[in-house]
């Protein structure tokens, strides 16, 4: 499948999915996950119109998009791998919006990185929904505090976003998200991926974040 037949393809299973949930059309964003996808396979999917990106990487990101945003005017990319806190102020500078902001370290350094630009990424706040001890996240259990200091600290805080255990049933992690977004006013939620995004619309997703099911597999990072 090309890339731009696997886009088209995405699309259509989310406007069903959208369709399938009462929701409204378009409602749900895509985020085509190009981190580490070939120079080609990216373009091509830029090419078809697409605009809204995910990348993992602040130093690969770096090295390529701000070629590709003068080609392709429009781009938007959002930072979705873990974000080390030394690599906040290039972060800030590169990405409309970062979905893994998991500490107050780094809720600091982006609110200060605010005050000094004047502007900053929106964020959303990671949640730990399975309380993995090697997953980043905040623990259920603290989101609604963690979630009342970032607001203190000004961050234009846009919703949450989780990634389920492998081998885990997604659901009841999509579902939690929603109930702990739900009673924080949130409206944003990031969550699904290739293998599970139509069940992430069922529960209410607003951003899906899908790699592999429009590029292909990607080749093992150096």
């Amino acid at each position: 499948m090309t890339q731009t037949g696997g886009l088209m393809e995405i699309k259509a299973r989310i406007a069903a999915a959208e369709a399938a949930a009462g929701r409204a059309a378009g409602s749900v964003k895509l985020i085509a996950v190009s981190k580490i996808q070939p120079a080609d396979r990216v373009e091509a999917v830029l090419a078809e119109g697409h605009r809204l990106f995910g990348e993992n990487y602040v130093q690969e990101s770096a090295a390529k998009w701000p070629a590709w945003r003068e080609r392709f005017p429009g781009c938007e990319v959002h930072m979705i791998g873990p974000l080390q806190t030394n690599k906040a102020k290039q972060a800030v500078e590169l990405f409309e919006t970062i979905h893994t902001l998991d500490r107050p370290s780094l809720a600091e350094r982006l609110a200060r990185l605010a005050q000094a630009r004047g502007a900053t990424p929106s964020v959303f706040v990671q949640i730990n929904t399975g309380e993995e001890p090697q997953k980043a996240g905040v623990l259920p259990g603290m989101a609604d505090e963690f979630v009342a200091a970032v607001r203190m600290m000004d961050l234009p805080l846009e919703g949450l976003m989780c990634i389920p255990p492998d081998g885990e049933d997604p659901a009841p992690h999509f579902a939690m998200l929603a109930r702990i977004a739900e009673r924080n006013g949130l409206a944003g939620l990031s969550m699904g991926m290739s293998s599970d995004f139509e069940t992430a619309i069922a529960h209410g997703a607003t951003h899906v974040r899908v790699g592999s099911a429009i590029f292909g597999s990607r080749a093992p990072k150096a």
